[in-house]
């Protein structure tokens, strides 16, 4: 992790929702106490039970949001790519994480000290729909898992996180950044039968797995075991 205080907002590449806000509102950058922060491949961007002081907006990357269990046995809940905010859930309601996210590749956040945008979203009427949009976008998504995990057999959670993960990338084709191991944690599922599935799933000729490289061969075929399952 490597952490720069010297933001200069109005030369960055990235003109994220609170940069255009800050323009809005005539508020001085300066007040918003930026920190730019780069974070190496499987580092902890937050730490779930840890306290809630910026709000952290993802600008380069992808990370993985999910909950800690017992015995290291966690719950992916979903995937992040920018632009997007982290720990929106906690910004408004908990002073802690109830949850972490860890880059799953080098990644970059802004961290935006959490009393100014609280300011920012009371004040602007843009960065509150923005807000409460990203909101919506995160409870649907999890409570889209809460129903996958509870109504689906382990081989139409496994259909299923495959079909999001091809719409994540934008693609039927696409290089699994997460391991094995957290495919099976997007599904709730062991490590192993998360190999054994998807073992099935090549040798029934619906997915291509090429070292990194899934190719979904037949998605309607995946679509409906993920909606059978």
């Amino acid at each position: 992790m490597k952490a720069t205080r010297k933001v200069v907002c109005e030369i960055c590449k990235h003109k994220c929702d609170i940069y255009q806000a800050v323009l809005t509102t005539g508020r001085s950058f300066k007040a918003a106490k930026i920190i730019q922060v780069n974070f190496r491949k499987h580092e902890k961007i937050c730490r779930q039970g840890d306290n809630v002081s910026h709000a952290i907006y993802l600008v380069e990357g992808n990370a993985k949001l999910y909950i800690e269990g017992i015995n290291g046995h966690n719950i992916i809940l979903y995937l992040m790519k920018p632009p997007a905010y982290i720990g929106l859930l906690s910004f408004f309601e908990s002073i802690h994480y109830t949850y972490s996210v860890t880059a799953i590749e080098d990644s970059k956040v802004c961290m935006v000290d959490l009393d100014f945008l609280k300011e920012l979203y009371l004040e602007n009427h843009e960065v509150l729909l923005r807000l409460n949009k990203a909101f919506g976008k995160s409870v649907a998504l999890i409570m889209n898992k809460i129903i996958c995990l509870n109504q689906k057999n382990i081989r139409g959670r496994i259909a299923e996180s495959l079909l999001y993960l091809s719409g994540f990338y934008g693609s039927n084709r696409f290089d699994l950044s997460i391991t094995r191991k957290e495919l099976g944690e997007m599904s709730a599922i062991s490590e192993e039968n998360t190999v054994r599935l998807l073992t099935e799933l090549r040798k029934e000729g619906i997915i291509v797995i090429n070292n990194k490289e899934v190719t979904i061969k037949d998605k309607i075929l995946l679509k409906k075991i993920s909606e059978l399952g």
